[in-house]
This record gives structure tokens, C-alpha cells and sequence, in this order.
């Protein structure tokens, strides 16, 4: 191999990104673009929750109950009802989400200290949504209900609170619970696999969509020449890519990154071989663009987007799924970036992954090259 004819390959690729408009929009628009998209536009964060009350019984008791409602970050009492056709109609234009309704007894169980029922009415589109909802609304009344138990137990004379049992929760590595902060690495692998397999997979099947493939198999640049001068420019505008993209997640976004720059970097540029090898091989085999656009695309955003963990817990995922999920690098890549964002996690931890990754760079590059030959048929 020889280095000048390296470089010159090098050299005629980055000339030819620079001319494909296309390839400059995806270079320089999307990394951005999908950074911000998905850190504002998807929030797995269920807050301001609209709500309607039904207060049927309007005495200070059920205005102090609803009150913690309208006090919540995880609630906004929208409307107040006086009827449970209003209330339906409320929930079914979607005016809000969850309908609390008071008994018209409601103070008069209080005082007897027998047990009192609330109706919550949730609307259950979105089943994890309604989970959440009636998690939150759950909490609120436990609270209420608390205070009201030592209010009772007062005034009948017993100075001695009950024996109570509770937790005291510590969140670790997202204090905050802000999906952001998963969602945010995560969309560092999406990036990395957009770029580096979609760009690839449209080099050779150009050369021959172009007619100059035979003026290329004339010189006297070898096949791994013609490959590794085609995709050290995707690589370096891969790492930048990703540069980017952790810079607006840490700089914009708020990101903690706790762990190595020297880990992250490592791993993305494994990763990125991974990927250019996957697009380079499409290229080399769909012989059109549109074709090998298409593969990498199915191969490559659609698994990283739904099966490396990005944003669903593979653990809740069926047993057949979970074993699929091992046969897309996205999914140790996705691993990476939030142990090293969040945990701070060193490469030794990381070794399955980190090796996951090394195996798969070194398959495909092997097939990668092995596909490719200079000669026309």
C-alpha cells in the first residue's frame, strides 16, 4: 500500500463530498438537527398533566385534597366540573387527561375515620402515560391520606403516632429523572450510524452510476487503496460529527459526562468502522444508489433507532427481541455513551462491549474488502 495513492483517494472523496450538495446537507444539517429534535421534541417526562375536577361535595376537606393536585408539578387542574357529562365530555375532546372526582360524603367518612374512596379517571390511549398518571395520583393521595390518619388519631386522644414503614429513594446518575439525559447519548450512536452507513453506501454504487469505475479500475490503486481512501473522510467527518453532537448535548442540553473523553472517542471510532464497513459493503454489492441507500437505511437507523436501548429498555423487551438485539452494534455503542455520560464508567467495565464492537469492526472490514475488487464484473 502505497501512502501517496492513499491520500489521493482520500483527497478525490473529499472533493466530491464537497460538490454533492446532498452529502453536505447530511454532513453538516443533521447531526445538529437530530440532536435538537430529540432532546426537545421526545421527553419520556410526564408533567403539567391536565386535570378536571368534580368536587361534589365543595367543603374544606376536598378543596385541601384538590389543592395538592393544583400545587403538583405533575398535575395542572385545568377545569373544575360540576357534572360527570361535563367531565366525559372533558376527556373525550382530550380538553384533559385525568378526571378526579370527590364524593359528596367525602368530610363526613373523614370524620369517621372509616375508609374513603376517590374517582380518578384517566384516559388510557397511551397505556404508559395512564401508568404513570395513576402513579402520581396514587402519591398525592397517600399523602393527603397520611396527614389525615395523624389528624384523626389526634382527636381521638392518641398521642402516639402509628408504626409506619417508608423509603427514602436516592436516584443515582440522573438526579434530575430527565429523560434528556438517556436520550441525549443515545442520539450521538443514531447520528453515527446515519452518517457513517447511509454517506458509505453511496461511493461505489456512484463510481458505477457515474461511468468512471473503469477509469478507477485502470490506475494503479489497489482495491484496499480504493477502500480505505474512500472512508477515512466519512471517518473524520464522522468523529466530527460526533464532536458536535456531545458538545451541544453537554454545552446546550446540560448533559452530565462524568466519565473519559478517551473512552467515548474510542468507542465511536470502533463504532464507526463498524458502520462504514456496513455502508461500503451495500455500496459495493447494490451497485445503485437508491439500492444501497435503501439497505443501509433498513440496516442500520431503523435497529439503532428501535433495538439498541436508545429509547426502549431492551430488558422489557420479549426474549426473541432481546437475543436479536446483540446482532446490532448500535446496541453496545448506546450502552457506552450512557455509562460514560452518566456513570462515568471506565473502559475495563465496559470490556464486553468495548470487544463486541472490535469483533464486529474486524468482520465486516474483512467482508467489506473481500467484496471489493477492481474489475468490471
Amino acid at each position: 500500500m502505497r501512502w501517496h495513492r492513499l491520500w489521493a483517494m482520500a483527497r478525490k472523496e473529499f472533493i466530491q463530498i464537497g460538490r454533492d450538495s446532498r452529502s453536505l446537507m447530511i454532513v453538516l444539517v443533521m447531526p445538529v438537527v437530530l440532536v435538537l429534535l430529540f432532546g426537545y421534541g421526545v421527553s419520556l417526562d410526564l408533567k403539567r398533566t391536565a386535570t378536571c375536577v368534580f368536587d361534589r361535595e365543595g367543603s374544606p376537606q376536598s378543596r385541601d385534597l384538590l389543592a395538592r393536585f393544583a400545587s403538583s408539578e405533575y398535575f395542572n387542574v385545568v377545569k373544575h366540573v360540576d357534572g360527570y357529562p361535563a367531565l366525559t365530555r372533558a376527556l373525550d375532546t382530550g380538553a384533559c387527561k385525568l378526571g378526579v372526582v370527590v364524593p359528596h360524603d367525602f368530610s363526613r367518612r373523614l370524620a369517621a375515620g372509616g375508609p374513603v374512596s376517590l374517582q380518578a379517571v384517566v384516559d388510557a390511549t397511551d397505556d404508559n402515560t395512564a401508568n404513570l398518571v395513576f402513579g402520581y395520583t396514587e402519591a398525592v393521595v397517600r399523602g393527603f391520606s397520611a396527614e389525615t390518619q395523624l389528624d384523626w388519631l389526634a382527636r381521638q386522644g392518641e398521642r402516639r403516632p402509628p408504626v409506619t414503614v417508608r423509603i427514602e429513594s436516592r436516584t443515582w446518575f440522573n438526579e434530575d429523572l430527565e429523560s434528556k439525559s438517556f436520550i441525549v447519548p443515545g442520539v450521538v450512536a443514531i447520528v453515527m450510524a446515519v452518517i457513517g452507513t447511509f454517506l458509505t453506501s453511496l461511493t461505489i454504487a456512484r463510481e458505477w452510476e457515474r461511468g468512471t469505475m473503469e477509469q478507477l479500475i485502470s490506475t494503479p490503486v489497489t482495491s484496499l487503496e480504493v477502500m480505505l481512501g474512500k472512508l477515512v473522510p466519512y471517518f473524520v467527518i464522522g468523529m466530527v460529527a460526533t464532536a458536535v453532537c456531545v458538545a451541544i448535548g453537554i454545552g446546550w442540553f446540560e448533559v452530565p459526562f462524568r466519565g473519559h473523553w478517551t473512552t467515548l472517542f474510542g468507542s465511536a471510532a470502533l463504532f464507526l468502522t463498524v458502520v462504514l464497513s456496513i455502508g461500503f459493503l451495500f455500496s459495493v454489492l447494490a451497485k445503485t444508489q437508491l439500492a444501497a441507500s435503501q439497505f443501509a437505511l433498513v440496516s442500520t437507523f431503523l435497529p439503532s433507532f428501535l433495538l439498541s436501548g436508545f429509547l426502549f429498555a431492551i430488558e422489557q423487551m420479549p426474549p426473541v427481541l432481546r437475543a436479536l438485539t446483540h446482532l446490532f452494534p448500535a446496541r453496545y455503542l448506546v450502552t457506552i455513551l450512557k455509562a460514560v455520560f452518566l456513570k462515568g464508567t471506565e473502559a475495563p467495565a465496559l470490556r464486553f462491549e468495548l470487544a463486541a464492537l472490535g469483533l464486529f469492526a474486524i468482520v465486516l472490514a474483512a467482508l467489506a474488502t473481500r467484496a471489493f475488487q477492481k474489475r468490471l464484473a
